[in-house]
């Protein structure tokens, strides 16, 4: 009998970067669902009880960051993985992974550190 497939929820704003990064994570082997707001994603995750939430920074209305701090802060999910996925910088993205709790970051435009840092992330969230 397989394993289940890990499940991703891909949070951003950027319709096409939720296409075309969902299509290479689902490539991968993953199930990966969207999102393309902060607001209502802590029922998504709730409702959908991802294995990891990839995480925009830059999002209009309620940052990545700040979501990241309401996720932390909800009893029912504080504990799924986090990986802020932007294009800032990444001195910024290191301030920001330790400062909101999250537990990694993905450098945009990087498909191959994508791949190998989910893999990573979800390697550890099964150990």
């Amino acid at each position: 009998m397989s394993e289940p497939r890990k499940r991703i929820l891909l949070i951003d704003d950027d319709e096409r970067l939720l296409l075309t990064t969902s299509t290479l994570l689902e490539y991968e082997g993953y199930e990966v669902m969207t999102h393309r707001t902060a607001f209502g994603a802590t029922t998504r995750i709730v409702d959908e009880k991802p294995d990891l939430v990839l995480l925009d920074v830059n999002m209009p209305g309620l940052s990545g960051e700040g979501l990241a701090d309401v996720i932390r802060s909800n009893k029912r999910v504080a504990d799924v993985k986090i990986a802020f996925f932007s294009s800032n910088d990444e001195d910024d993205l290191r301030r920001a992974t330790a400062e909101h709790r999250a537990d990694g970051y993905i450098c945009k435009g990087d498909m191959f550190g994508l791949r190998d840092r989910v893999a990573a992330l979800l390697q550890n969230a099964a150990a």
